[in-house]
């Protein structure tokens, strides 16, 4: 009952039209070869019209099955091995064997002993069945490489590798997975480690999680990998090259730093300091005008200067701040010979802001993000958390625009509490955004 069902579902899932052109392809040919037989035969009797007729009769059909249907099963046939990019190597094993087998060859040439010759002709059919098992293990293998959707730099993640084996009645042995280098380029961008699968069935696949880590933020491509095998006997060492052209977009490091822990009870006093509102706490006070309500009026403070003072309280309904990377480049860089420094100090520069917009994510603020050629909105910080993140995975340094810049366009609008973390030296930052800014300066932070 097994096999009839299993006989069934080969059948529901197989190309009929190709394989009853195989099947008549068969009977025909077999037909040819029996008559061939018969003209050899009726040749020997001395019958030569029926000789020649089973002889052209014989050709008549291998030709028609040479024209008719072995073009419509060469169409049928998927060729696809054919394109595989195979790479072989003859592991240290596989020397010692090819040495024994020159010198058992040696010997039997020598000697002329049959059963050295038999013994050679064993050897070399051992090493061409070790090429078509191998070749046959690679072929028809699949491969797909899924990473988590966020990536964090410095974080450590987790894989997956699927190995698919797409052939219909062979199973794959002893497979390794691996990412190809060329010499002398840098190493792989991920999977470094090689990751074995040693026995997948037909039709079937497998996967293998693994742990990566990205030390750099940044757009991580991996364009080659390659799936090597050594079944069946380790002699020889095939690999097949595939083109996937896997990318990573890794975040910046958002770890809560010492460096942050100082900043942050910082950043807040300046927030609450320049933010007025409705709330409890004391704020300021003020003089009196017409319009202030008669609860606000601080009295004791009025009876102690003379006249009538009211009392301003910080907001307690949300927590809104403009987040802002200056991206300037120091225009004497080249001059100055500090190129690396300067690109080290950029670099602490981001991960700063992506760890602050990740502490008002947290702290489920509303933020506002902008930068050279981006600027979010003010909405909830779970809606632009992201979208910074991708723009600090890849933000570069950009040149310095004396007329035209991100920070001259920030201190046209004093009205608003902006947070600003900047790589330049103190004096880069406009006196005018003193009053409703907070400047971080990274040669501050690392001290």
């Amino acid at each position: 009952m097994n096999v009839r069902a299993a006989a069934a579902h080969f059948w529901a899932r197989s190309d009929r039209p190709g394989v009853k052109a195989f099947l008549l392809s068969l009977f025909a040919l077999g037909i040819a070869l029996i008559l061939a037989l018969y003209s050899g035969a009726a040749a020997e009797l001395g019958n030569v019209p029926l000789a020649a007729v089973s002889a052209l009769g014989a050709l008549a059909l291998a030709g028609w099955v040479a024209v008719t249907l072995v073009p419509t099963l060469a169409k049928r046939t998927p060729l696809r091995w054919l394109g595989y990019k195979i790479e072989y190597r003859i592991t240290r094993e596989g020397w010692v064997y090819i040495f024994g087998t020159l010198l058992i060859a040696l010997a039997a040439i020598n000697t002329g002993n049959n059963l050295l010759f038999l013994i050679l002709a064993c050897l070399i059919s051992i090493i061409l069945m070790s090429g078509i098992l191998s070749s046959i293990s690679l072929s028809g293998v699949a491969l797909r490489l899924a990473l988590p959707e966020h990536i964090f730099a410095g974080q450590t993640v987790r894989a997956v590798v699927h190995l698919y084996n797409e052939k219909l009645t062979l199973p794959s042995f002893s497979l390794r997975v691996e990412a190809a280098t060329k010499k002398g380029a840098p190493p792989a961008a991920m999977l470094d480690t090689p990751v074995y699968f040693p026995y997948l069935r037909r039709q079937d696949h497998l996967e293998q999680g693994l742990p990566l880590t990205f030390p750099r933020r940044g757009l991580h491509r991996q364009e080659t990998f390659r799936i090597v095998t050594r079944f069946p006997f380790g002699f020889l060492q095939k690999s097949r090259l595939l083109n996937l052209q896997t990318e990573a977009l890794v975040y910046p490091s958002v770890e809560n730093s010492v460096e942050l822990q100082e900043l942050l009870p910082s950043i807040d006093g300046a927030l609450e300091s320049l933010a007025k509102g409705r709330g409890q706490d004391l704020y300021a006070l003020r003089d009196y005008v017409p319009t202030d309500s008669a609860r606000h009026v601080h009295w004791k403070a009025s009876a102690r200067f003379g006249s009538l003072m009211v009392r301003e309280f910080s907001r307690e309904d949300d927590f809104r701040v403009l987040l802002v990377l200056d991206p300037r480049r120091d225009p004497l860089e080249p001059e100055k010979g500090k190129g690396a420094a300067d690109s080290e100090r950029f670099e602490r520069a981001v991960d700063l802001c992506a760890a602050l917009a990740w502490h008002f994510y947290e702290r489920n603020s509303r933020f506002e993000f902008r930068s050279a050629g981006i600027e979010l909105p003010l909405r909830p910080a779970e809606e632009n958390i992201f979208s910074t993140l991708r723009f600090l995975a890849t933000v570069q340094p950009v040149p310095f625009d004396p007329e035209h810049s991100l920070i001259q366009d920030l201190a046209a609008a004093p009205d608003r509490f902006k947070l600003i973390v900047t790589s330049q030296p103190h004096g880069s930052i406009p006196a005018s955004l003193w009053s409703s800014s907070y400047v971080v300066f990274i040669d501050d932070a690392e001290k």
